[in-house]
């Protein structure tokens, strides 16, 4: 278990780890929690296994149905666990005809997603991180309860990164390690700055005021750095001088300040994806993206700025346009973006997220009510706000059912350990 405040470096070490293993034959698991997910059941494991399936956006309903048949079958027990994990990704299933109650149903559920890893484990040893739990669903919460359990037994790897307030429930168990990563020292800060410098040896009065103002949080450590480096920044630490602060914001002043000269050096076309990006979350789609921008930004213009921001190091790619996505590096990054917008450009651009993921991304507005809810809100419309919201209430009600019946599972299963060794000995 990792722990730390925002930019100490939790999500680096995870990414230092996977490389560090490059040459190892693993499988690689990557869940992200989010906080416009926190009502939504399930919804990192939901995004892991499409992500791993290969969904497109233009996929048809029967061509999702074979990725997902491809990928769920090999590691199911019987026909109804691949049923309910096709119902769980809102996909054809014949789920409703199981003559199942609803809490064996529930159960049966979480026992086929265990399955799955288990599955995986067979094959080969399984690197699996878990970021952000501080932002995790009930449902997602009792089904980590579960895989920490059974982890405990197998070749898993099982990588959990949190901020403080989050309180971990695993920390007594014999099989969990805790970790909680402190500030920089001051000389510590100073090697970072050296290090990303490189050949561009900065002034000590400088480097010392990049240390003083990053106040031993390396992600503001490396990004002033950046920001200097990238502004040609004189003996005198000009390219500082303007960090003023910024009340308002929920983004560190220095780091914001930085963040947005970095953008304004990229151009005004990075700058504007950088924008649209931020409204439509920490993670988002070529496919997305590229429906809201227009019929602003052609399409060889859209990819040339997110390659901008790519190279830039401010957002993470995957795969290659038009079925690329992207995930910026820290969601301060991305909050410091979403904050350069003018109110009024910023709900358009929640208005035109709506309509696009209403109109053309239709799997993804019926399994994600709150989606569609947050850029309604954001853009101001409160009656279809009302409506969506109302809609994710619905989801809300379902996560606590099938809290409830994965909390009777873990008993049980603790239960069932404890007879076991009652009878051995």
């Amino acid at each position: 278990m990792l722990s730390g405040e925002p930019g100490i470096g939790k999500s680096r070490l995870t990414a230092a780890l996977r490389e560090l293993l490059e040459g190892e034959p693993h499988t690689w698991l990557r869940y992200f929690c989010s906080p416009h997910h926190q009502d939504s059941a399930l919804h990192p494991f939901i995004a892991q296994l499409e992500r791993a399936a290969g969904f497109a956006h233009d996929d048809s309903a029967e061509a999702r149905f074979n990725k997902f048949t491809a990928l769920i079958a090999p590691g199911a027990r019987d026909r109804d666990e691949v049923t309910l994990i096709a119902d769980l990704l809102s996909l054809p299933s014949s789920a409703a005809d199981l003559d199942l109650t609803p809490q064996h149903k529930r159960e049966k559920l979480l026992a086929a997603l265990l399955h799955q890893l288990e599955d995986l484990v067979r094959q080969q040893p399984v690197l699996m991180v878990v970021e952000d739990l501080h932002w995790i669903d009930p449902s997602s919460r009792e089904l980590l309860d579960l895989t920490v359990e059974r982890a405990a037994s197998l070749p898993v790897l099982l990588i959990l990164t949190f901020r403080p307030e989050f309180q971990a429930p695993w920390s007594g168990q014999p099989q969990v390690t805790a970790l909680t990563l402190n500030r920089l020292d001051r000389r510590s800060g100073a090697a970072m700055v050296e290090r990303i410098a490189g050949n561009r040896k900065l002034p000590e009065s400088l480097a010392a005021e990049i240390v003083e103002r990053a106040d031993g949080v390396p992600l503001f450590v490396e990004e002033l750095t950046r920001a200097v480096i990238e502004a040609g920044a004189g003996p005198g630490g000009e390219a500082l001088a303007g960090a003023a602060p910024l009340p308002s914001s929920g983004v560190p002043p220095a780091l914001h300040a930085s963040l947005v000269a970095r953008l304004d050096r990229l151009g005004p076309e990075a700058r504007e994806a950088a924008q649209i990006g931020a409204v439509l979350g920490r993670e988002f789609s070529y496919e997305l993206i590229a429906r809201v921008a227009q019929p602003q930004r052609a399409e060889a213009d859209l990819q040339a700025a997110l390659g901008a921001l790519t190279g830039a190091g401010l957002l993470f790619c995957r795969g290659v346009a038009p079925r690329s996505s992207y995930l910026f590096k820290h969601a301060l990054i991305q909050d410091a973006a979403y904050e350069t917008l003018l109110r009024v450009r910023r709900q358009e651009l929640h208005r035109a997220a709506a309509q696009t993921i209403a109109a053309d991304f239709s799997a993804l507005a019926e399994s994600q009510p709150e989606l569609i809810a947050r850029h309604w809100s954001g853009a101001g419309d409160a009656e279809r706000a009302f409506a969506a919201w109302r809609k994710s209430r619905r989801c809300r009600l379902v996560a606590q059912c099938l809290c409830r019946g994965a909390r009777r599972l873990s008993a049980r299963a603790r239960q069932a350990r404890h007879d076991a060794a009652v009878a051995a000995a």
